[in-house]
């Protein structure tokens, strides 16, 4: 039995290495928001803010898993205007309705980045994210994801900004 433990644990160590130097070359993505509470357009309810900006984060990370090992995306987020307008006189259980019909309503983001890779910046900017045709491009996120058109928009601007992610996407 005692075998058994050791050769246990010299597996869990040997996995937590693993782990360890997998991270340690994987890209990686932060993501802050500045001044949430004055940005144009949120969800009035703070649960659906942070989930907004959950899932916006989750978004971000996921892209900045398809940079090259060992380089560093800090995204801060000054201004979010999300696709549609929501419908003051409709609710639906709780949650606001928001009306999309392609006029001046399109989604839009304002954020400030900064790639890294070992302390050197590589580029950093301020990006004015916009989509006015939003409602006319063949969406890949499904009618049930409520951020599809900010993600395809952050999609769109992010693999222009870092075509060397594309690459790396690609080969995975």
């Amino acid at each position: 039995m005692h075998i058994k433990k050791q050769a246990w644990a010299r597996t869990v160590l040997a996995l937590a290495a693993g782990l360890l130097a997998s991270a340690a070359m994987a890209a990686t993505t932060t993501v802050s928001y500045i001044k949430p509470d004055s940005f144009i357009d949120m969800p009035r309810s703070q649960p659906d803010q942070e989930r907004v900006m959950q899932e916006l984060t989750a978004h971000f990370v996921k892209l900045g898993k398809t940079l090259p090992p060992d380089q560093f995306l800090a995204i801060y987020i000054t201004n979010i205007d999300l696709a549609g307008r929501i419908d003051m006189m409709r609710r639906m259980g709780g949650n606001d309705i928001r009306i999309m019909n392609g006029g001046a309503d399109w989604p839009r983001i304002e954020l400030h980045f900064s790639l890294r890779e070992h302390g050197q910046v590589l580029s950093s900017g301020d990006e004015q994210l916009s989509d006015m045709v939003y409602l006319q491009h063949v969406n890949q996120y499904s009618s049930g994801d409520t951020l599809r058109y900010e993600k395809a928009m952050v999609d769109n601007w992010f693999y222009k900004k870092f075509p060397a992610a594309k690459q790396e996407r690609n080969r995975s």
